[in-house]
């Protein structure tokens, strides 16, 4: 078997850049690697670097990378021995962990039990509680009407947000500001709930304002769970991660450290297997942490903290999975320097970020020290229309947060994804903001700062052009 491990074959049920990556650490593993495609995707990147194709259905996601049945077939048909999911699709989907148990398959991921506990937000919330780690004030579980939701709403004061139990990427969320909001908005939550994940629960929780999105990452063997620090993820758009770095400058190492000992007592509240993520938000005027959810897969973001670490996470997840031990313990582990991740999508910042699928006629990728390119393109191809618009993730590292985003400038001028617009002029501005370089953003910054930069946007765009 591959340098120890009880699997030799590995499926990758996703695309795009997170395929990439996957087939990258098998490989490393000394893993074959299958490939599902939809019948868009046959000459994705991910298609050329496997070791074998398998294609599963037409380009709409609910009959191909959503087809659980597909991709189990599939799965039979070409002799794996295990499935990785990625992030997104059916990641976080406790039904497919089961299925893929159940075919006699290893799962790269925790246990379907898992999935399904802290998948539900107000069950994570009671599960969080129990292991002693704050959580924000708010309903103890989905409340059963609009009643309820006003009573909660005005006894722990306004502004409250109404969030989608099972949600997820910012769906089904509402900030309300008063009593008639609640009425209002109530009601659209549950429905966009019921919507984009089958369950129309809600509950209620406290905004904490101007707060800070920070998280940590953890991986488990079933037994015992190390954290591998934090990241912040406080700049966001229409609560979309776009910007992230590792660690977080927001706070002091001892918050960092109850931050971190707080993640790692829940996840081994759940005896928790494989890599996952704790996320929080932080009240810089309390100095106070609380916890809103866990992401039970491998994250986007998840390079900056390889970058300071040193540490390969998804090789790191598919070792567990497969029956070994952690291979690092607390002490093993350290961090160095400062990193940063920036999403570029095919989307127009100066079009109001509208998604622009297109060829790429030419690419450039940035090189030197402390430079990773995390993508899915190359000369020629063509971008379907029909799934996310990521195309990959630049990230730098730097000995400190200030050389970090000198670096990233110097990336991005040297990046060219040429045929279509991206998001890089986005990053650009920001980088060069001096509010951001001074590290003075919260969770809500940057729709503010969008507000009053599109004009500057427009004319980057039309500069470009």
């Amino acid at each position: 078997m591959a340098q120890g491990l009880s699997i030799k074959k590995l499926l990758i049920a996703n695309r795009g850049e997170i395929a990439c990556r996957v087939i990258r650490a098998a490989k490393e593993l000394g893993l074959e690697t299958v490939q599902v495609v939809s019948e868009a995707d046959t000459d994705s990147l991910a298609a050329r670097l496997a070791d074998e194709v398998k294609v599963i259905g037409p380009p709409h996601p609910a009959k191909s990378y959503l087809d659980a049945g597909a991709i189990l077939s599939a799965a039979s048909e070409c002799g794996a021995d295990a499935i990785h999911p990625g992030y997104g699709f059916l990641s976080e989907n406790a039904g497919f962990a089961d299925a893929v148990a159940s075919a006699g398959l290893t799962f790269i991921g925790p246990l379907a039990n898992t999935i399904r506990l802290m998948g539900e937000k107000a069950a994570a919330r009671a599960q969080a509680r129990d292991a002693g780690v704050p959580t924000v004030p708010g309903s103890d579980g989905v409340i059963k009407d609009v009643d309820e939701a006003l009573t909660l709403a005005e006894t722990i004061g306004f502004p409250v947000m109404i969030k989608a139990s099972a949600g997820g990427g910012g769906r089904g969320i509402r900030v309300a500001e008063s009593s008639d909001d609640v009425r209002r908005l109530a009601p659209q939550a549950s429905s966009e709930a019921e919507a984009a994940f089958g369950d129309s629960g809600i509950y209620v929780e406290k905004q904490i304002e101007k707060a800070r999105h920070i998280e940590v990452q953890v991986l488990g063997d079933g037994f015992d769970v190390v954290h591998f620090f934090d990241r912040e993820c406080s700049l966001q758009r229409r609560r979309q991660k776009v910007w992230e770095e590792a660690p977080s400058a927001a706070i002091s190492d001892t918050v960092r450290a109850r931050l971190c000992a707080s993640a790692v007592d829940l996840a081994k509240s759940v005896n928790y297997l494989g890599a996952g993520t704790v996320e929080y938000l932080y009240d810089e005027a309390t100095g106070e942490f609380y916890f809103i959810e866990m992401n039970t897969r491998i994250q986007v973001e998840h390079p900056v903290t390889e970058m300071i670490c040193g540490t390969d996470l998804v090789i790191g997840m598919i070792r567990v999975c497969a029956g070994q031990k952690l291979a690092l313990t607390q002490d093993e582990i350290a961090r160095t320097g400062h990193a940063i991740e920036v999403r570029l999508n095919a989307e127009d910042p100066a079009n109001n970020f509208m998604p622009f699928p297109g060829i790429v006629t030419g690419l450039r990728v940035p090189k030197g020290d402390g430079i990773r390119f995390d993508h899915m393109l190359y000369d020629g191809y063509e971008i379907p229309p029909f799934y996310d618009s990521l195309l990959g993730k630049l990230i730098v590292w730097a000995p400190d947060r200030a050389q970090a985003i000198t670096r990233l400038t110097s990336a991005l001028r040297n990046l060219g994804i040429d045929g279509l617009p991206t998001t890089a002029p986005l990053f650009l501005a920001l980088a060069g903001n001096a509010e951001v370089q001074a590290n003075a953003v919260h969770t809500a910054w940057m729709e503010t700062w969008l507000e009053r930069n599109s004009d500057m946007l427009t004319k980057q765009g039309e500069a470009a052009a």
